[in-house]
């Protein structure tokens, strides 16, 4: 596989555990650590002790960010959620300052040498035609190598720039940013973040029934770490419903809700809700668990500055926690195993490859990623981008305008 980013190497996996990684999170977290300050994180947190259920999370705060100042992690371990925390962080430090030529041009001038703008995810505000000038980054197909041209506007997340160079409607957001020890691994990872998004995207768009029919049977989980993480949900009195919201592109992703069993008037707790993918079933089961706790974690710390008055007020609103726990409660008798086949790789090369396949399968073969990494750091970090796969649904953010994969998906439904 010929690209920028040394893609002919294997990638063996060092970590397995959580997520996979190319190294031990003890060598990722020495990897991280001296690129901290200039990324202009001030501290790194373990906030896991602000909620009784004790899977851990960690906090990483950069005040002088130009997007978030609170970027959150989690894992299966105070050091996996450390080290998840930090990388995010990181990642939106090489996100907001981007040192990279750009060049100004309508798309029809670029051609087929840029992606088309209007298949990537974008919202209802803006102007996105053949004739307004954008500002353009230089990205490499995934597969091949190839130079192509990205909107930086779908790359940037410096929130400080004016409209005029940022405002033509295309989604600025971090899905498909990522960072690892290993081009392979930012890269695997942002794929999987996007996949997700799409899926839950087309999740938002199931009836109530085809949800339900979707739950999955937890008591059918096997593994230490996925039992170990319902158990800790169990003695903390926290109610956990996973759905498997896997699309048509076969990679597992699943979605897992939490809600007190028991709602306290006095001590009101947010229901909340994390999202998981990846090749192999069982990280992205404990993907979504965790991640459910991480959501929760950060209404209950109150820090993060994405997080509107509107979701505050929802934690104390017990009626609704009820409703809500009450309405999870009717799809258990529809509970079945999670039986996705997905795939268990040694190498992280592998795992790009399958998903890959997946997309190209789909007829989503167009994938092209940015290299924002700074070689005085050395943490690789990525941005991809798959024009055609769904943006932001209700569940993951501001919703965008459905593309043609939930044009169709709506299609299907009200054929059914």
């Amino acid at each position: 596989m010929s690209s920028p980013w040394n893609l002919d190497r294997p990638g063996r996996k060092a970590a397995r555990t959580g997520t996979h990684r190319a190294a031990t999170l003890a060598d990722t977290w020495n990897r991280l650590r001296p690129a901290l300050k200039a990324c202009g994180v001030t501290r790194v947190s373990d906030v896991t002790g602000l909620d009784l259920i004790g899977i851990p999370v960690a906090t990483a705060y950069r005040p002088n960010a130009r997007s978030l100042s609170v970027s959150q992690g989690k894992g299966l371990s105070r050091e996996a959620s450390r080290v998840s925390a930090a990388m995010e962080a990181v990642e939106h430090a090489h996100a907001e300052v981007i040192d990279r030529p750009l060049r100004l041009a309508r798309p029809a001038e670029l051609g087929t040498g840029a992606l088309d703008p209007r298949r990537l995810p974008r919202t209802a505000d803006g102007v996105l035609d053949d004739v307004t000038p954008l500002l353009w980054i230089d990205g490499a197909d995934v597969r091949t190598g190839e130079s192509k041209a990205v909107p930086y506007e779908a790359v940037s997340l410096d929130f400080t720039l004016p409209p005029a160079l940022t405002g033509h409607g295309l989604s600025r957001d971090s899905n498909g940013l990522a960072g690892g020890n290993s081009a392979l691994e930012a890269l695997v990872h942002g794929l999987c973040e996007l996949i997700e998004r799409d899926a839950a995207a087309l999740w938002d768009l199931r009836d109530g029934l085809a949800q339900a029919k979707a739950r999955i049977d937890a008591a059918t989980l096997t593994g230490p770490e996925t039992v170990g993480l319902l158990e800790r949900y169990d003695r903390a009195g926290v109610e956990v419903a996973l759905f498997d919201i896997t699309s048509d592109l076969g990679v597992p992703a699943v979605l897992c809700h939490i809600v007190e069993a028991e709602p306290d008037p006095f001590r009101p707790l947010p229901a909340a809700t994390g999202l998981g993918c990846h090749p192999c079933p069982p990280i992205a089961v404990q993907r979504a668990l965790t991640e459910a706790a991480q959501s929760r974690l950060i209404t209950i710390s109150g820090a993060r500055d994405d997080v509107t008055r509107e979701r505050y007020a929802q934690t104390t609103d017990i009626g609704g926690i009820e409703e809500f726990r009450d309405a999870l409660r009717e799809s258990l008798p529809y509970a079945r195993p999670f039986e996705v086949p997905g795939a268990d790789h040694e190498l992280l090369g592998d795992d790009l490859d399958w998903l890959l396949d997946r997309l190209a399968a789909a007829g989503l073969g167009d994938v092209t990623a940015v290299d924002l990494t700074r070689p005085s750091l050395g943490i690789p970090v990525v941005k991809v981008l798959v024009p055609g796969l769904e943006g932001a649904g209700a569940l993951t953010g501001e919703p965008t305008i459905p593309g043609p994969r939930a044009r169709a998906f709506e299609g299907e439904s009200d054929d059914a």
